[in-house]
Parts: structure tokens; C-alpha cells; sequence
């Protein structure tokens, strides 16, 4: 994986949508707030942005909050580093590379006030459930990367993946899960939303916050 990494960047730039990417200067390094974007301000990150709708309907909603969408496929970091720029979007950025590694390894403890996990694959046979992210050494890098009070807000359509994630929550024994009803604050529906509930499936919401007692 380490050795692969930079070539993530390769094929991304391109002058007209430059200003919407975020491309570490080194992989291998720590990336603090202040390299992703210029000014100070509490940064939200949306892991697996798909076409970056969310993202942007979030920045525009929270212009006081900078928001970093992941996303690994070359075409939808394209298309959502085009459309921030022609929203004329200084407080969102798209970063390519792949989710683990970048709450792992890439971006700076202790700097994320909120991480949005909207439809992972669930990958649903048994024999794949080893490559679903949400596992305790992926907890453990979100609750490293989560400042005080943050949030982790995972959506999904699929009941079972729901299930595992509230156990590996639940086994992981550190976040405080907290009511998340629909009407709680403003939040956008992914793509993937709108159309399962077009097809009558539902969501399920999880909502987390780390919080650690200084006494």
C-alpha cells in the first residue's frame, strides 16, 4: 500500500479544477489543516465522496467549516474537483486516495471536528467481510483522528452492515453513540440515498462522539 500511494495523484491535475484538489506534498508525512487549506477553521471530511454532492451542498450550507471529500475512482475526483471550482468553493477540496489510508496514516491527529461515512460498500458476503472498513483498527485511527467532541456519522442501506458496525462500535467501547433523527440539522441526501428511497429501501443512522474526560 505505502508504495503505491503517490501514484494516486497521477492523472488528477489539470488547470481548470487545480484549485478544488488536495495533493499532499508528501504522502508519507503527516498532512496538517493548515497544508489542506489556508485558512483556520473546523475541518469535516466526507470518506468515499462518490460525485461529491454531499460535499458541496455541505460546504455551501457551512461556509464557516472547511470539508475534504476522499475519494479514490480518478473520474469522480475529476468531476468533483470541476464542480467546486465552478461553485467558486474556497472552503472544500477533493483528495484521491483510498479511505484507510488516509485516516490512518495521512491526516493529522486530533485535526477533525466530523467524519461522514455515507454508504461504504458493505460488502456483503461472508467471505469479503475481512475489506469492510469499519473495523476496530480503523476506530482507532478515526478516534486518534477525531478532535475532542467530534463526530463520526456513518449512513447505510444495507441492515446487516449496520448491525456489524454498531457492534464493532459497540466492541471498540470508546465513542458515545447519541440520538440522530432526520430533522436534527441540516444534511444532504447522497445519490445513493435518493435512489434506494426511490426503490422504498431505508437508511440507517449512527451517530458517534468521542469524548474524553480531562479530570
Amino acid at each position: 500500500m505505502a508504495e503505491k500511494t503517490p501514484a494516486m495523484a497521477k492523472g488528477v491535475k489539470g488547470k481548470i479544477y487545480d484549485a478544488g484538489l488536495f495533493i499532499p506534498n508528501d504522502y508519507f508525512c503527516r498532512a496538517n489543516n493548515a497544508e489542506i487549506f489556508p485558512r483556520n477553521a473546523p475541518l469535516e471530511i466526507d470518506l468515499g465522496c462518490g460525485d461529491g454532492a454531499f460535499l458541496i451542498a455541505m460546504a455551501k450550507k457551512f461556509p464557516e467549516h472547511n470539508f475534504l471529500g476522499v475519494e479514490r475512482l480518478l473520474g469522480r475526483v475529476r468531476k468533483v474537483a470541476r464542480d467546486i471550482c465552478q461553485a467558486g468553493l474556497t472552503n472544500a477540496k477533493v483528495l484521491r486516495l483510498e479511505s484507510q489510508y488516509t485516516v490512518e496514516w495521512l491526516l493529522e491527529k486530533h485535526s477533525v471536528t466530523r467524519l461522514h461515512l455515507l454508504c461504504p460498500d458493505p460488502w456483503p458476503k461472508a467471505k469479503h467481510h475481512e475489506r469492510r472498513l469499519v473495523q476496530h483498527d480503523f476506530l482507532q485511527a478515526l478516534w486518534d483522528l477525531l478532535e475532542n467532541n467530534g463526530e463520526f456519522l456513518f449512513k447505510t442501506d444495507h441492515d446487516e452492515y449496520y448491525e456489524w458496525v454498531c457492534e464493532e462500535v459497540t466492541k471498540f467501547a470508546q465513542f458515545t453513540e447519541v440520538p440522530w433523527n432526520e430533522n436534527d440539522f441540516f444534511y444532504p441526501k447522497t445519490d445513493f440515498q435518493l435512489l434506494w428511497e426511490s426503490q422504498g429501501k431505508r437508511l440507517q443512522s449512527l451517530r458517534c462522539v468521542k469524548q474524553v474526560n480531562h479530570a
